[in-house]
């Protein structure tokens, strides 16, 4: 089959000033990605490194340029699914590694179980040999004005960043040369967060879900939110009788009507068809068609 890549950067009101960067990483990470697809590369395999190239991008909140939460300290969340099999595996409010996707991977194959969060997937990221960081390597200039900015404010909320300031979870979503999907979502979360909270991003079903048999879908904002529609699941859900767009539309409808929430998501649907929806101002995403030209785009609301 020919092989099917879409990635994303975030939904929130991404600036003018912003685009141009946002644009390059998505544009970096997908070329890169899909050269290796098409000379076989899994689509488990393909979605971690997709993700690593995000990870690594201070543009992003993933890895290098993550949020502050609450305590000045910069906590990281990520999922990885196989559509094959719908094993995965998680972590959550990790700290001091770039690929938090990848310590994600390592659960899921090398334990018995499926998610593992703060000290103890601190200590299974030491324990796999991850590098464990000098936090400033994470952070960014951006970053600390930014939470300098916010820290004292007694008006500011954690969903607002979808609204009006940065926040770019990064997602990638895979079909291989076998037809096999998968997933991989990956987060620092919302800025001044509480320590220790998890939002939808390694929440199987909810930041990320991947099944062969209907498709594949990663989600993007506001979590609290998209925790409590099951976001990609639900999508994933909708593609057995909708199209791969409808479904996404009607999956981030559902996400506004029942919970007033915000949001993106993208997927590929169990055919190959790309599906990407949102009701922020702005979405970073970008996709290789048929013929191989990458699409990337900043979509604005309609």
């Amino acid at each position: 089959m020919k092989p099917k890549l879409i990635v994303h950067g975030g939904a929130w009101n991404i600036p003018d000033e912003q685009v141009a960067a946002h644009l390059n990483g998505i544009e970096h990470s997908i070329t890169k990605t899909f050269e290796a697809l098409e000379k076989g590369l899994s689509a488990l395999d393909a979605v971690e490194l997709a993700i690593n190239h995000l990870e690594l991008d201070p543009t992003y909140d993933a890895g290098k340029g993550a949020f502050l939460n609450k305590a000045g300290e910069i906590e990281l969340d990520a999922i990885i699914m196989d559509g094959l099999s719908l094993n995965f595996g998680a972590v959550a409010c990790v700290q001091n590694i770039f690929h938090p996707v990848s310590l994600a991977r390592q659960v899921m194959d090398n334990t018995e179980h499926a998610f593992l969060a703060g000290k103890g997937a601190q200590q299974f990221a030491i324990d796999q040999g991850f590098e464990i960081l000098d936090p400033k390597q994470l952070l960014t200039e951006r970053e600390l004005v930014f939470f300098d900015k916010i820290k004292e404010d007694p008006e500011f909320m954690t969903h607002h960043p979808f609204r009006d300031s940065p926040s770019d979870t990064v997602g990638a979503v895979a079909m291989d040369i076998n037809g096999n999907l998968a997933v991989a979502t990956s987060t620092g979360g919302t800025p001044r967060k509480l320590p220790g909270r998890v939002g939808d991003s390694p929440i199987i079903g909810a930041g990320a879900y991947a099944d062969n048999s209907i498709g594949a879908a990663s989600t993007t904002g506001w979590g609290e939110s998209i925790m409590k529609v099951l976001l990609a699941k639900t999508v994933c859900d909708l593609f057995e009788h909708n199209s791969a767009g409808d479904a996404a539309r009607i999956g981030i409808a559902k996400l506004q009507q029942k919970v007033g929430g915000l949001g993106g998501v993208i997927g590929i649907n169990s055919n190959g068809e790309y599906a990407y929806a949102h009701n922020t101002p702005r979405m970073a995403f970008a996709y290789v068609t048929s013929s191989g030209q990458v699409i990337s785009k900043i979509k604005i609301t309609p």
